[in-house]
């Protein structure tokens, strides 16, 4: 019966031990470490690729934001504010729970198939909204013109970049609403344009919030 009682008492010293290690090897040392290294290395990217602009952090390049005007009455989406570059769909090409305008309460796509009803109303809406909003009165946009992601959400629905094509599509309208000659904003749409990771992974992109980061102190230069 003692040596019942002892082994028993044994072994769960043991295991207490044994918890106790673990817990302060992978509980505490390993992610120290691990901060520690990522702190050390890449800080910006540990500490969520943040954006600032003038000494306040203002976003991440990871994740895009709506320019938006403010929400009127009876509205279930906000019309956009189209004196800033646009990025992607922020909600999914509607409205539903999924992916709520970047809010970072869920993210995701709409899950809808290529011909669902509701989705190919949603694209041809978007595509004529983009033809209207962009077009000025020395500019015309065709559908034609309307690169796909300027139509559909990512599939997190958070994506931060448009395509050069998108951007340049966007250049006359944001031009005319801020009274800046087109060469200018041409020019800050090539400068804030990124080449292929690499050299050969993924696609050149643009990244909206540094776009319009610049393109806010172009006006206040101006």
């Amino acid at each position: 019966m003692n040596n019942s009682v002892t082994n028993t008492a044994r072994l769960l010293g043991a295991g207490l031990r044994a918890l106790l290690v673990l817990t302060v090897v992978t509980g505490v040392i390993y992610p120290l470490a691990v901060t520690g290294v990522a702190q050390g290395l890449f800080p910006g990217k540990a500490n969520g690729s943040e954006i600032t602009a003038n000494g306040k952090v203002v976003g991440s390049s990871l994740i895009g934001q709506a320019y938006n005007l403010p929400l009127k009455k009876g509205q279930e989406t906000p019309e956009p504010d189209l004196k800033w570059f646009q990025g992607r769909p922020q909600n999914g090409l509607g409205t539903n729970s999924v992916n709520t305008r970047y809010k970072l309460i869920l993210s995701g796509a709409t899950n809808r198939s290529g011909d669902n009803a509701d989705l190919i109303k949603w694209v041809k809406d978007a595509k004529a909204a983009v033809v209207k909003d962009n077009s000025t009165a020395h500019y015309k946009v065709r559908p034609s013109d309307v690169p796909a992601e300027a139509v559909t959400s990512s599939g997190s629905g958070l994506d931060p970049d448009i395509s050069p094509d998108y951007a340049d599509l966007q250049v006359h309208r944001v031009a005319e609403k801020n009274g800046l000659p087109v060469a200018q904003v041409e020019k800050l749409v090539g400068e804030h344009t990124d080449g292929r990771t690499f050299g050969f992974v993924g696609e050149p992109r643009v990244n909206v919030l540094e776009l319009n980061i610049a393109l806010k102190d172009l006006m206040a230069k101006g």
